[in-house]
């Protein structure tokens, strides 16, 4: 679980679109410390938060400053809060409307990425 005053975040990067979405956002959160966990390096990892492989590998997990779990289009806001140039998207995308709108495209976009990663055997 994440400490004080700093996230922690899991993420698969066997499916080469969310590593290249990780890499990308590596360099931009800087306003706390970040603990970026590779669950297909550390298949053990997502027993830190109580979920199984197969649901971590389809959607970002993070767990924020206080132990509070987040996932899917919630991770990513998580992030961009602690992203100073990003902190826009989080305000955007927290307002009610596209925040319904926002997660159920996340969730769509995520379940088909999942069975793409699982046709071409990315695990």
């Amino acid at each position: 679980m994440a400490g004080k005053g700093r996230i922690k975040v899991y993420y698969n990067s066997a499916c080469p679109v969310c590593k290249a979405g990780i890499d990308g956002q590596k360099g931009k959160t800087t306003a706390c410390p970040v603990e970026w966990t590779d669950i297909h390096r550390d298949n053990a990892a997502v027993g830190e938060i109580g979920e199984n492989l197969e649901y971590v590998r389809e959607r970002l997990h993070l767990v924020d400053e206080h132990g509070v779990k987040h996932m899917g289009m919630d991770a990513f806001i998580v992030l961009w809060r602690y992203s100073p140039r990003e902190a826009w998207k989080a305000r955007l995308f927290s307002l009610p409307l596209v925040h319904g709108l926002a997660q159920l495209a996340y969730k769509a976009f995520a379940r088909l990425l999942y069975r793409w990663n699982k046709a071409k055997h990315h695990w």
